[in-house]
Formats: C-alpha cells, structure tokens, sequence
C-alpha cells in the first residue's frame, strides 16, 4: 500500500509542476496587438502654398488599437521618405509628431507640413512622396501600415527690404533703429557703433514696431522669435552686422572706416577711427587736424583704401594714391559715405563721397 501511495504522490507532483509551467508561460506571453483596419487621410495628394499654411490640409484618422491591459494608449504619426522605410534602419530618419493619448485622428495645418517635407528633402515647387503610418503605444510600440502621400512643398519667400536694430547704443527707440538692408533673399547686412559706457544689447524686428522681433535663442547668435532675451555685442566699437532669416543665424565682424595721412594724429601709420550714423547710412568723425594729407581706409589696414582721383571735388576712388590736401589746422568734421551693398560677393564700389567740413 506505501509502494501505491508514493507513486500516486510523485504523480500528483508532475501533475502540479507542469499545471504551474503551463500557467506561467501563459503569464509570461505577449498577446498580438496590431491595428485593427487600416488608417485614412483626408487626401493622398497636397499642394502646398504660403497662401493656405495657416489652413488645415491634412487629417490622419485611425481605428483604437486594444491592448491586453487597460490604459491609455498613446498615439504618434510618423512622416518618411518611402526609401528610408526598409532595411536595417528603416524609419529612423522619420520625422515624429505627437497625436496625444485615447486620441483618433491628427490635423495638420500647410505650416506644419511644408516644414516635414522640407525637412526631409522634398523639393520646393516639385511633386514628392512620403509615407506616413500611426504608431500605437502602451508596453510597447505597434504600427499601422504605411500610406502613401503625394506633396508639393513651398519656398517660404522672405520679402526684400530692411529688418531693423533696436538697443541700448540708441535707447531702444524702434522708430530710429538702425536698418539692415537686405543683401539677396533673406539676408540682411548693416553697420553699427556703440560707444563707450553703452549697453551692448539689441533686438532685431521685421518692422519699425514690435509686432514680431527677433531676441536670442540657444545661442547668442541665434534667432528666435518673440525672445526676451537681448542679442548683445563684444562691447563698444564699430561692427558688420549680417543677419541670415533662412538659417535663423546672425554674426558680427569688427568694422570700421576711418582718416588717415600727415594731416591726422595717427600719420600714415595709424587710422583715426571713424563712427557710423546709422541715421544718416555715413561714417564721420570730428578731429583736429594739421597742415597735410588725408584720406580713407577701413579697419586700419592698406587693403581696402579710397582717395581722391580729383581733390577739387568730394568722389574718392577705390584703391587711387592721392589724398586731400589740408591746408589750415583745426577742428574738422570728416564723413564718408559709401554704397556697400555685398562687399563679400560684388567687392567694394568704385567710388565713395566724403565731406571735410572745417568748423
């Protein structure tokens, strides 16, 4: 009888341990979760413009995704090109934007979506694909199937003009702000002097108001909308400003013109440095001069340098030998004014107008 009860024991046992292996392995499986039908889009086909990108044009809308546990679900739509898709790192160029949780559809306005097809190499004013497919996430990621888009991006135009510079070198005043001129699309160039015990701050604002400035973003040198925070420059002296609205960048360049020649404190070794009125788009200086020559060269060097090819009139001519001619000391006041339009692209005019003016 022992033998019988032992067996039915070692029995009952195995029985045991194969129902709790059973049961665990049970717990221990994830159950297939995926979409349930397909996803949908308002249109498969968008021609974007600047005139509707502030419209809605585009609805991604998909079936609940049901989970084995109860909890919000969270949703993502994801935009890439169709050959980044498969392989080994397919989607992971993707561009990634939230939908929310328990949510079933995404809208997106013609800003919004001309950004995700530029930024993922579409073509302005050409015709391109890009997929787009949901992703459905709780304990872990699932995705719907792919559909196809057809898009046409725009070329955000940046108007031709100024953008102008208020600060602490002119009391923030918007209305006698200096103005960056723009140079090609986008691209605006100016000039600026603080003086000593100035503020180095500015702001940068598409017009003479403050509807829509430019403050710094991560960086000094970076644009970002509606900032707070001041841009600021080394210190005092006289800079190149160029400011990029297509790469939302801007720089400076220590910049100045200034006299040089016997008639001047420096000789013809070291120019008496001249300041911008950005008011009057001039450089000037008020100096005592002596008895002697005098003309004009930028940032103290012979590289870029002007005097005239006729002193009986107020042209002076890039890269000429002569000078003017002071005959009296005294206090003068000195300007020179030049057309600098694209120094870097176009070189320096031919020609500049200067006064010297004895008071």
């Amino acid at each position: 009888m022992k033998k019988y009860i032992n067996k039915i024991f070692l029995l009952g046992s195995l029985l045991f341990l194969g129902t709790s292996c059973d049961s665990e392995a049970e717990l221990t499986t994830l159950k297939a979760v995926s979409f349930p039908s397909e996803i949908t889009v308002s249109s498969t086909k968008l021609v974007l413009t600047e005139d509707t990108a502030d419209d809605q044009v585009l609805l991604v809308s998909w079936p609940e995704v049901t989970f084995p546990i109860e909890a919000p679900v969270t949703y993502a739509i994801q935009f890439d090109l169709i050959g980044d898709t498969s392989g080994a790192n397919a989607w992971s160029k993707a561009k990634r934007v939230e939908a929310g949780a328990d949510v079933l559809s995404k809208t997106f306005i013609g800003r919004d979506l001309n950004k995700i097809a530029v930024d993922l190499g579409l073509l302005p004013n050409v015709e391109g694909k890009l997929v787009v497919r949901v992703e459905a996430t709780m304990d872990r990621k699932v995705y719907s199937n792919p559909i196809t888009l057809t898009i046409t991006p725009y070329e955000k135009s940046v108007v031709f003009g100024e953008i102008y510079m208020p600060g602490s070198y002119q009391g923030w005043g918007i209305e006698t702000a200096a103005a960056l001129t723009a140079i090609q699309k986008g691209v605006y160039q100016g000039y600026m002097t603080v003086d000593v015990g100035a503020g180095p701050g500015f702001k940068l604002n598409t017009a003479r108001n403050w509807a829509q400035f430019y403050g710094a973003g991560e960086t000094n040198n970076d644009l970002k909308n509606m900032s707070d925070t001041d841009f600021t420059l080394p210190g005092a002296g006289s800079y190149q400003i160029k400011v990029n609205l297509n790469t939302l960048k801007w720089s400076q360049t220590p910049y100045a013109w200034g006299i040089i020649g016997t008639a001047t404190s420096g000789g013809w070794d070291k120019s008496t440095i001249m300041s911008y009125d950005h008011q009057k788009k001039s450089w000037k200086i008020t100096a005592d001069l002596v008895p002697g020559a005098l003309k004009f060269r930028l940032n103290d060097a012979w590289t870029i340098n002007y005097g005239p090819a006729n002193p009986g009139t107020n042209t002076v001519n890039l890269d000429n030998g002569g000078a003017y001619t002071i005959g009296e000391a005294g206090k003068y006041e000195v300007t020179f004014t030049i057309n600098e339009v694209d120094p870097a692209s176009t070189g320096y005019p031919a020609t500049a107008t200067c006064t010297i003016v004895k008071k």
